[in-house]
């Protein structure tokens, strides 16, 4: 055996098998993952890789224009310019603290009062809460946030600044690489306090509705959207759709090319609104004023809240809508502050609660025209049935009909001063004297005087609603309230109780249960005023385009007409619904009216209206009340509980124009506060249209 012969080592075969068994497996895997992430996912994968090449922004769009009806702006877009650093174009690492860069941070803090360096980015709970133009954060911790994020986003490190400020920033932008301005469209309401009651406010989309608005393509937290007035009821017609691009993007976020054809934005429509600008300034100028001089007389103030409203009774149009007191809608127009919307909040007359849509009191003696045209059109009482007013009566106090019943006194407001009552009144006397004592016996029944239980608390139920008691109208605004015509099956539903004789007797006079609206009170005497046809109140007057084209025309709607549309329900001698409807009489709207005149001319609000060069009709009203407000004041005392003032009129009375509804919390009597409110407004009503004729003059 030569000593060259290499000696070979032997391999079991076994051992070979297993090895190309196991190298076949791997292979076999590889195979099938290929397989797999090719063929079988590969669609999947695909969809990936192209979301993470691809981005869509959503370019800003503008919101629509809202204008009074002469064209006056009330809200309108402004620019708002906004520091941006795209930390990916700063001249080097941004992480890092070279020289060029802290220079640009010194002299940019310097113009926008921003600190170079503030805060830990340690700190996890301060950089969870981190919101851009809204931190601590000095400018340094802001751009490292942001190039951690995404290097080639914008990150805004200042918002709101002053114009001159962005425009030196603009000039500076070859020399600041990275630095920007951002502009943005906020909103800015000219008008501010005057009619924020009416136009509202916007803010951020709230976090339950962020789906939706993602949807539609807008971006949470950026896009605005309305929180109150037709901001809010009109957002649909006022915000507008967004634009889109969709863009590729480098692995750092650079946006590289666009892959499609970018979707412009598309403006929102344009609204004008039926209120009159200058008639607004006088309704919220007389009902501030009145209530300051009436102020005076007291050690301190006791009359701050209520409300004013104007309509033409043909068309449904809302000339004005003031709610006092209210709040300034400017403020909220960038962002909405912690402090300020605490404030509003806490104030306990609540200037973010809308009192002429949203607020229902007891309307007192406006609401006798309901019992009024109810007792004539039912045939309780004719126009020259005389009733005897002594001041006070009696009557038994019922729960039930076999009930014994507890005596029980109601008085005419004249006799807590005189002891004595109007003595015999007819019809046209009770509504211009305003007395308690033949709406209680017309309402409730009285003796021989007034047989049958009167109009009875179903009948008369039924006239209030059909004069729209009860029921919101769809007005324009949000947060409209219903208020409440009480009958015994509600008082048994929502109070489990009987009702009483006296719940009639209250009621008729608008007191008891009984609650409306300001809005409610002027679409009754609106109704009245227009011989029975009620119109829709409205806020629109036109919707535009963003070119100015109209593309929504005014239109008037009827909601009904009292004195044709059967819509009363008619009972039995039970008190039982007979399954039939009826109507309300034109004559018996001719009586009421003629009412209402006699209220101006020999009446509640005679002195008032002493000298008004335009013949007018109306109804004052005051109504007392108790309620959690006034108890914590200690002003619900016995026999002299603190009363609300309302007085609702309209003009010219043989053809009104102009129906006008004053209301004030606390206001005592209506024809010495809210009585005056409504002459001022109509005074400056019709000094407007003489301008405006004098205008149209060649």
């Amino acid at each position: 055996m030569s000593s060259y012969e290499i000696i070979r080592p032997k391999v079991d075969g076994w051992r070979v098998l297993i090895f190309f068994a196991v190298m076949t497996g791997v292979i076999l895997f590889y195979f099938y993952r290929l397989y797999t992430m090719q063929i079988v996912e590969g669609a999947s994968y695909l969809a990936y890789a192209n979301e993470n090449r691809t981005r869509e922004i959503s370019v800003v769009t503008q919101r629509g224009i809202i204008f009074d009806r002469n064209g006056f702006v009330l809200a309108r877009n402004i620019a708002s310019y906004n520091v941006v650093i795209t930390p990916a174009l700063l001249p080097g690492d941004p992480t890092e603290t070279n020289g060029d860069i802290q220079k640009i941070y010194r002299d940019l803090s310097e113009l926008i009062d921003v600190p170079v360096d503030n805060g830990d980015i340690n700190d996890a709970e301060s950089v969870r809460n981190f919101t851009p133009c809204y931190t601590d954060f000095g400018i340094s911790q802001v751009v490292y946030i942001g190039d951690t994020n995404a290097p080639y986003n914008p990150v805004r490190i200042a918002c709101n600044i002053d114009p001159q400020i962005a425009m030196i920033i603009k000039e500076k932008k070859s020399d600041w690489p990275g630095v920007d301005i951002e502009i943005l469209p906020i909103r800015d309401y000219p008008t501010g306090v005057l009619t924020s009651e009416v136009i509202g406010f916007l803010g951020p989309i709230p976090a339950s509705e962020v789906d939706i608005y993602e949807e539609l393509g807008f971006v949470p937290d950026r896009d605005k959207v309305g929180y109150a007035g037709v901001e809010q009821s009109l957002d649909d017609e006022l915000i507008g759709t967004n634009g889109k691009r969709i863009v590729e993007v480098d692995g750092a976020g650079q946006i590289i090319r666009d892959l499609e054809v970018p979707v412009e934005p598309m403006p929102g429509n344009n609204i004008k609104l039926t209120i009159d600008t200058r008639l607004q300034s006088a309704a919220k100028t007389a009902l501030i004023n009145n209530m300051t001089q009436k102020n005076r007389f007291f050690e301190e103030p006791k009359y701050f809240n209520g409300a004013v409203l104007a309509m033409n009774p043909k068309t449904g149009e809302i000339l004005a809508l003031v709610s006092q007191p209210t709040y300034e809608n400017n403020r909220f127009a960038r962002i909405i502050p912690f402090d300020y919307y605490n404030q509003l909040q806490l104030d306990p007359w609540k200037p973010l609660f809308n009192t002429a849509i949203s607020a229902a009191h007891a309307p007192g003696s406006v609401f006798k025209m309901a019992a009024a045209i109810g007792a004539l059109n039912e045939s309780v009482i004719k126009p020259e049935t005389v009733i005897n007013d002594p001041g006070k009566i009696t009557i038994m106090q019922k729960f039930t009909p076999n009930d014994p019943g507890t005596p029980r006194d109601y008085v005419c407001y004249t006799y807590k001063d005189t002891g004595a009552g109007h003595g015999d009144v007819n019809f046209l006397r009770g509504v211009a004297l305003s007395c308690n004592v033949y709406f209680y016996k017309i309402g409730g029944g009285f003796g021989d005087e007034v047989t049958d239980g009167g109009l009875g608390p179903y009948r008369l139920a039924e006239y209030a609603r059909a004069l729209g008691y009860g029921s919101t109208s769809g007005i324009e605004l949000p947060g409209e309230a219903t208020g409440i015509v009480p009958d015994p099956k509600w008082k048994r539903l929502t109070q489990g109780e009987n009702w009483a004789t006296g719940d009639t007797y209250i009621a008729t006079v608008g007191q008891g249960f009984v609650t409306a609206t300001p809005l409610q009170v002027l679409i009754a005497f609106a109704t009245l005023a227009n011989d029975g046809i009620m119109m829709k109140p409205t806020l629109v007057k036109e919707v535009l385009d963003f070119e100015g084209n109209v593309i929504q025309p005014f239109t008037s709607e009827q909601i009904r007409d009292i004195t044709k549309d059967p819509l009363i329900q008619v009972f039995d001698e039970f008190d039982v619904p007979t399954g039939e409807m009826k109507s309300v009489e034109p004559w018996v709207i001719q009586k009421a009216k003629e009412g209402m005149r006699e209220v101006v001319t020999n009446g509640t609000a005679t002195d008032i209206f002493a000298g008004f060069g335009i013949p007018s009709a109306g109804k004052t009203g005051t109504a007392e009340f108790c309620d959690a407000l006034a108890q914590k004041r200690n002003i619900c005392l016995p026999e002299r509980w603190p009363a609300h003032a309302w007085y609702a009129g309209y003009a010219p009375y043989d053809d009104p124009e102009i129906v006008v509804v004053a209301f004030v919390y606390n206001g005592d009597e209506g024809a010495i506060l809210a009585a005056p409110v409504v002459r001022d407004v109509m005074e400056a009503y019709f000094e407007l249209k003489e301008v405006d004729a004098a205008a149209d003059t060649p």
